[in-house]
């Protein structure tokens, strides 16, 4: 959730933090500050609300060359300056900027006022100042040294930075459960929770293990564990650029990514079957382990959880084992069952996400093997699986998820093709069929893209609306779901999604006169389901809903008022293509109501706490 930044180098310091947490600006905030490494006392500068608050508050700033920015999204204390970060000691001359939860801040607060120490906020974060001050003074000025010792003593989730004055162009940093990335730059080095704070300074990074301290200076870079114990720097490549960050003439950044999911898609399919067989260079699971499974567990929250969905359906019917889709933040709290012969799927496009981290470690406790589906290299959570499949999907910077999504489905169907192979419930025949049908997907979703202004001009009509219902059956039912999401997400408008076959069990209560009501018609006659779905229609019709459905060419829908149109597919593969108009319509209707199309209000791109 939080941005951290840090510079130390030849430039004026200002220019890469501001920069810096403006790119991390989609990760959601409250408040944003400064910190910079003068000789004398550090110059702090933080306000609430937007970064530009911050900017127009800096006025004349001393031309120092190390510093350190925050964006803050609240937790202990309101969204105030006094909680705004950074945090400092009470001599002015260590600053602390934190991502994450101190869970025993209250003891360390109580035992750190008894030394004298006076507190200015509310938040968890300044008994980390304090306690590095003591802990600095006690290792004769030694700040890494500080830290080592500090994180000994604190309980929870966290990425901590921190300077000081008498050592302006040293910067220390660690993590525990939250992320931390390195930028090594030519004399200049950078600390960020994001690689995209530095991306338009250096492709070279560095990643960071569970509990490793770093320490960096405009020419070095040091790594250790808790114990003094130097560790080699794992560094590795970025492979986008600015650029891609950059809306690209797009009013939004949503936008933008809507219509790069193309281009997504494809990459995420690229070069994925070679000699006729799925090709999955990163599963580093045996055939052997494959073979012995006896279930697989889906581990997600949010929109990652609706990509699991979908995947049920494709695993249980192509692969013939059998699938459960659990939300990370309740796997935990029960007594799932999982051992050796389990293999859990942890989906997160950030490779962060708390809730699916602990889970997916509570499942290796038992012995289950670990696949993460992921869009972020050596992020924490693929880090600790046994295997990951990368989606490909490039920086995505909305906090309304999209192109992850589609390439998340993607990524799981090629999981799902991969098993039945190995497995032997399809021939490589049927596999190649069904391959060759996801190929033509990207030119479906560009079909889509191109005609998609009629429903941008549709979707202007239901802006007074205060519900919109969303019905689905079989893979539509999850998409019911994200579309009721998005809409939430970004228009604030009250939506649920609904099976059409749940409608007669409570929420068709919901319906009265002109309530839109979107439905996912399915492009199959199989059991039946295009004819339920039918009759689903004209059920809220009979009741005054407004029926706008979504559906295969060729396809009749007596009684809707109006149809989206999307490319025939394979019933399986539908999910890609529905799914495209229903954030259009979600992206639509937030600019209509005047909202924050790219951070929505109370939420974060990524979510780095339970």
């Amino acid at each position: 959730m939080c941005g951290i930044v840090g510079y130390t180098g030849p430039q004026s310091a200002v220019t890469p933090l501001i920069e810096g947490l403006r790119r991390l600006e989609y990760r959601g905030y409250d408040s944003a500050g400064i910190a910079l490494g003068t000789s004398d006392k550090l110059f702090v500068e933080k306000k609430a609300g937007k970064l530009s608050n911050l900017e127009s508050a800096l006025g004349s700033v001393p031309a120092v060359h190390s510093g350190i920015g925050h964006t803050r999204w609240a937790t202990h204390g309101g969204p105030t300056d006094r909680n705004a970060h950074p945090h400092l000691d009470n001599e002015g001359k260590l600053a602390v900027i934190h991502n994450g939860i101190i869970e025993n801040y209250s003891e360390l607060k109580a035992e750190l006022e008894k030394h004298g120490h006076k507190f200015q906020s509310e938040t968890d974060t300044e008994s980390v100042a304090h306690l590095l001050s003591d802990l600095r003074k006690e290792h004769n000025g030694n700040l890494t040294i500080a830290m080592r010792e500090a994180v000994k003593r604190l309980r929870g989730s966290f990425t901590l930075l921190a300077v000081h004055a008498d050592q302006p162009d040293l910067i220390v940093g660690v993590r525990r459960n939250s992320p931390l990335v390195v930028g090594l730059g030519d004399g200049e080095n950078f600390m960020a929770s994001d690689v995209a704070a530095f991306i338009e300074y250096t492709k070279r990074a560095v990643e960071l293990g569970q509990d490793e301290v770093v320490t960096i200076t405009p020419t070095s870079i040091s790594i250790t564990d808790l114990e003094g114990n130097a560790l080699k720097p794992r560094e590795y490549q970025i492979t986008w650029d600015a650029e891609a960050a950059q809306k690209g003439g797009y009013p939004h950044f949503m936008l933008k990514e809507i219509f790069e999911q193309p281009k997504a898609v494809a990459d995420t399919l690229l070069g994925r079957m070679i000699d006729g067989r799925i090709s999955l260079d990163e599963l580093n699971l045996s055939d052997a382990e494959l073979k012995s499974l006896q279930k697989i567990v889906v581990l997600a929250c949010g929109t990652a959880y609706h990509a699991g969905l979908v995947a049920k359906y494709a695993i249980e019917k192509w692969a013939h084992i059998p699938v459960e889709v659990e939300l990370a933040s309740e796997f935990r709290y029960r007594d799932p069952i999982v051992d050796k012969n389990t293999l859990v799927i942890a989906i997160s496009q950030s490779g962060e996400t708390m809730d699916t981290l602990m889970a997916l470690r509570h499942a290796k406790e038992f012995g289950a093997r670990v696949l993460a589906v992921c869009n972020t290299n050596s992020s924490t959570i693929p880090r600790e699986s046994d295997a990951v499949i990368y989606t490909h999907a490039g920086p995505e910077i909305a906090v309304a998820s999209t192109k992850a999504l589609l390439t998340q489905i993607v990524a799981t169907f090629l999981i799902g093709l991969h098993l039945a192979e190995v497995r032997g419930s399809l021939n490589s025949s049927q596999v190649s069929e069904i391959y060759n049908e996801m190929l033509e997907l990207p030119s479906k979703l560009e079909q889509i893209l191109e005609t998609v202004e009629p429903l941008r001009e549709l979707t202007r009509k239901f802006t007074e609306k205060n519900t919109v219902l969303f019905l689905g059956r079989h893979v539509g039912f999850p998409v019911a779901l994200e579309g009721a999401l998005k809409l939430k997400e970004l228009a604030y408008i009250h939506a649920e999604g609904f099976a059409g076959g749940e409608l007669k069990h409570g929420p068709i209560a919901l319906i009265e006169e002109g309530t839109p009501v979107i439905a996912i018609v399915p492009n199959t006659h199989e059991h039946g389901l295009d004819e339920k779905m039918l009759s689903n229609i004209q059920e809220v019709r009979a009741r005054g809903a407004k029926v706008i459905a979504i559906a295969s060419e060729g396809i009749e829908i007596p009684g809707a008022a109006h149809i989206i149109r999307i490319p025939n597919s394979p019933q399986m593969l539908q999910p890609v293509l529905a799914t495209v108009p229903l954030q259009v319509f979600a992206y639509e209707m937030a600019c209509a109501r005047g909202t924050d199309v790219d951070q929505p209000r109370n939420l974060a791109k990524s979510v780095t706490v339970e």
